[in-house]
């Protein structure tokens, strides 16, 4: 009895160091791994967002898809099929942004729209181009694309847009188009 006890104490002794030889640890394989996916953290559809800043709504963003992947090293939200944001001033007027394809970049604040992009104020004027970038920390608006531009005093197009939100400072590259310009009258 005393040698099948020492016989099967060896058995599981070999049995053991077998079992823990083969086993290795696969944490940093699963990190290295888990470490190029580029997988959002969630996917939404039909979304109505509304952005309030001290109970007071500031813009309803409306998408047909929503896609988050803030949970990467660099932040992003993508719209690809589309988005349409209603803004309202201090006053309740609303401004439109619609356009086929948006990102929003969340460290930056960036925003990327692109595609049948087009810009309506409550006053009527109109920006349409094919890519627009809006700086939401600056509040400011930019693009290299050909643009049109109308309002009561403009119409016209252009290659490059820099401006403020208000569209009061403006710089453009190359004009198509017309322009009103008033000049104070000299008194002599």
């Amino acid at each position: 009895m005393k040698v099948s006890l020492i016989f099967l104490n060896k058995w599981v002794l070999v049995f053991s160091i077998s079992f823990f030889i083969s086993c290795e640890d696969s944490t940093q394989l699963i990190k290295e791994l888990n470490a190029d996916r580029q997988d959002p953290i969630g996917t939404a559809t039909n979304i109505r967002m509304v952005y309030t800043d001290s109970i007071k709504i500031q813009a309803i963003l409306i998408a047909p898809k929503h896609i988050d992947y803030t949970n990467l090293s660099f932040r992003y939200a993508e719209f690809p099929e589309g988005l349409k944001v209603i803004f309202y001033d201090a006053f309740g007027n609303e401004n439109e942004v619609i356009a086929d394809y948006g990102i929003l970049y969340s460290d930056t604040k960036l925003i990327d729209l692109k595609g049948n992009v087009k810009l309506k104020s409550h006053e009527g004027s109109i920006l349409k181009t094919n890519q627009l970038f809006w700086d939401a920390q600056t509040e400011w608006l930019f693009t290299e694309e050909p643009f049109t531009f109308k309002d009561i005093d403009y119409d016209f197009e252009a290659l490059r847009l820099d401006t403020n939100k208000d569209f009061t400072k403006l710089q453009t590259g190359a004009l198509i188009g017309t322009i009103l310009v008033s000049e104070p009258l000299d008194t002599l």
